[in-house]
């Protein structure tokens, strides 16, 4: 069967005869498919009727929603008009053949391949692998555990790895998908990158340790966890030490950025994967096209900090998985536990993700009625841990030798050890989880740095549609007895797990940032909601002025959630980020330009005050990443022996170090910084000596 073209494509959606549907087999190379659909959609009832149902449904959850949208929040109202809405939707569930809901790629009836091990690879990967383990010490990559270790991984994955059948060939014929997809990546780079160097515009303490560590790396200390600030996976370390060296970037928030949003852009694709495995193609790049162009994702990749690793990891384990289990096939359990273990080397909430997979594979399991299909499962469990295993070693072993300060950080979330646990455990868990599995729709936490505050996580139309596949999703799961739907489902508070867990500071949940691994199934759920509303607002429809009405409020739709998007991520989030964040950049320039006209860089100063600039950044602003301008107010004296001419930047309320100043040089000049954010102004006090 050949492609259609787009202009057929296009007649098509017009067409009361010969319509291509965009269901669970368009543009499929199996023609008996596309027959056996057509017939099929002619014996079903009419569909275009549920649409007195689900389009009214639709617009009062947008109502609601709109109710929830800051400054002015009205949730008692928004709860009864999402009842109303609710009511329509139960009504189209109700009336619809399940079915008819969303398209689903089938599950794989081949039976159970054999799996075989290599033991030629296997024996001697795993004395490579014991001996890294050995070398692995003193938290340091050397030479020779890496030598050790790479080798051991290589013969591992290759007794594992089995021979598959031939891949057909993917066709880039020029289909209506392809277009899509194309314009997909395109509207999702430019919301991505966009004034990537001034959203957002201003580094914080948490950035001056990160590039820190990074100093570390290029000056040649090799750790295996950065213990700098309660400790760090090392990931993003040589991530961005990587970029420095190819790219010539320097240390910079432009290369902490870099790497960052290259890692939330590349999620993407997992998505569109994943979406396209359990539903369908349609669903997977709708799917895509929302997680690309919305606000929780863009922010936290854009911060440049670690949190995008959590789903980019959890994303491509999931996938693999997901597509071992569909398709029964043993190598994909092998990528994703390659995933597990490097996700466990990047952020520590992905921890929470092996716990996650172990559940699947027991719902797999029990849902599994064949007993070859069970062991199956079983085997492919057993072949993904030990891959993730041989990828977490040198972390496996930092951990035996240091599990307090590995364990630090979450510790200090879980337990009093940093903060007293006020109040009953129990209690704090349950009121955390249901603030954490309302912050789509609600409040998405209070933090400043990865979030707008007191807003929902999601847009308002993303938010109704992931509602509305959330309803799909249950429903499928409670009809069908589908393990996929079930996992779907689960996933969604296990991933929640890291911030619903802070129970020494409940204030911090919900946290968009550990929180963030359950992205890729929000979205998907948000393009099963939205493909299953245009299949029947536009392809189940038959009249032609309702064709036009549909596929304008599809598109209206679509409109308003990017223009949304795109208000939050580079009007409210820029502004309300650098109305909290100093403007250590204006002061490093200040220094930067005092340099350039060549005064010594020893000759500037940065009186630090409590709540004030972190004088690291400074330093790395003014282009000396290495050097630290803080003077304390009572050392200002010892600077009188430093020949030629100084200067020291002040916070105004530091009268203190003012009159200091004025006492020890009479004849230095005091003016004002006037700073392009209001409230961020500094003195300048000079001395020409």
């Amino acid at each position: 069967m050949n492609d259609p073209t787009v202009l057929d494509f296009i007649k098509s959606i017009f067409s009361k005869e010969k319509r291509i549907p965009i269901g669970p087999i368009i543009f499929e190379e199996d023609e008996n498919n596309l027959k056996n659909f057509i017939k099929e959609e002619k014996r079903s009832p009419k569909k275009e009727k549920l649409n007195r149902f689900l389009v009214p449904g639709i617009c009062i959850a947008i109502i609601a929603q709109l109710y929830l949208e800051p400054p002015q929040t009205k949730p008692i109202t928004s709860i009864f008009i999402y009842a109303v809405s609710l009511s329509f939707f139960y009504m189209y569930f109700k009336k619809n053949n399940f079915d008819d809901i969303v398209s689903r790629n089938p599950y794989s009836i081949k039976p159970v391949p054999d799996f075989k091990v290599n033991l030629w690879f296997l024996f001697p990967g795993l004395i490579f692998i014991g001996l890294a383990f050995l070398n692995f010490k003193d938290n340091q990559f050397t030479l020779l555990n890496l030598s050790l270790w790479i080798p051991g991984v290589i013969l591992c994955i290759l007794s594992e790895w089995q021979s598959e059948e031939k891949r057909q060939k993917i066709s880039l014929s020029p289909t209506p998908f392809l277009f899509l997809v194309l314009a997909v990546v395109l509207v999702s780079a430019f919301y991505r990158f966009h004034l990537l160097n001034q959203v957002p515009g201003e580094m914080f303490s948490d950035h001056a340790e990160k590039l820190l560590d990074v100093i570390d790396v290029l000056n040649g200390k090799t750790s295996i966890f950065f213990t700098r600030n309660t400790g760090r996976e090392a990931f993003q370390f040589y991530l961005t030490a990587a970029i420095i060296k190819i790219f010539g970037t320097g240390i910079t928030f432009a290369s902490l950025k870099t790497g960052t949003i290259l890692i939330g852009f590349l999620t993407l694709p997992y998505i569109f994967l994943l979406g396209k495995l359990i539903y369908n193609k349609w669903v997977g790049i709708t799917a895509a096209f929302f997680a690309g162009i919305a606000y929780w994702p863009n922010v936290i990749s854009r911060v440049g900090l670690r949190f995008p690793l959590y789903p980019f990891f959890t994303a491509a384990a999931l996938f693999y998985l997901f597509k071992g289990l569909k398709e029964k096939k043993y190598n994909s359990f092998i990528i994703s536990g390659l995933s597990i273990g490097l996700g466990l080397q990047g952020y520590s909430p992905f921890r929470i993700v092996p716990i996650l997979v172990l559940v699947i594979f027991l719902i797999f399991i029990v849902f599994e009625k064949d007993k070859s299909t069970r062991i199956f499962g079983i085997n492919g469990f057993l072949i993904m841990a030990l891959s993730a295993f041989i990828i977490f070693l040198p972390l496996f072993r930092y951990a035996l030798e240091n599990p307090a300060g590995f364990n630090s950080r979450i510790l200090t979330r879980l337990t009093s050890v940093e903060s007293p646990i006020i109040g009953s455990i129990p209690i704090i868990f349950f009121t955390n989880l249901a603030k954490s599995l309302v912050m789509f729709f609600y409040r998405n936490g209070v933090v400043w740095v990865n979030s707008i505050p007191n807003r929902p996580a999601l847009d308002i139309i993303s938010a109704v549609f992931f509602i509305f596949g959330l309803l799909i999703v249950i429903k499928e799961a409670l009809k069908q007895k589908s393990w996929e739907a079930l996992s779907l489902l689960v996933a969604i508070p296990v991933l929640m797990l890291p911030s619903i867990l802070a129970l020494a500071f409940p204030q911090e949940n919900p946290a968009l940032n550990r929180s963030s691994g359950v992205i890729t199934i929000v979205f998907i759920l948000i393009g099963s909601g939205f493909f299953n509303f245009v299949q029947h607002l536009i392809i189940f429809e038959k009249k032609l002025f309702k064709k036009v009405i549909g596929i304008l409020l599809a598109s209206s739709l679509i409109i308003l959630s990017m223009i949304q998007n795109y208000d939050l991520v580079f009007n409210q989030y820029a502004a309300q980020f650098l109305g909290n964040a100093w403007n250590s950049s204006e002061m490093g320039e200040v220094i930067f330009n005092f340099v350039d006209n060549g005064n010594n860089t020893k000759n500037a100063f940065v009186i630090p005050y409590p709540h004030w600039v972190d004088t690291r950044l400074v330093g790395i602003n003014s282009g000396f990443p290495d050097k630290d301008y803080a003077l304390r107010v009572e050392d200002v004296e010892l600077t009188q022996s430093q020949k030629g001419k100084k200067i020291y930047l002040i916070k105004p309320e530091d009268r203190e170090t003012l009159d200091k100043l004025k006492l020890i040089y009479p004849l230095g000049e005091e003016s004002i910084f006037y700073s392009k954010i209001p409230g961020k102004n500094f003195v300048i006090f000079t001395v020409d000596v």
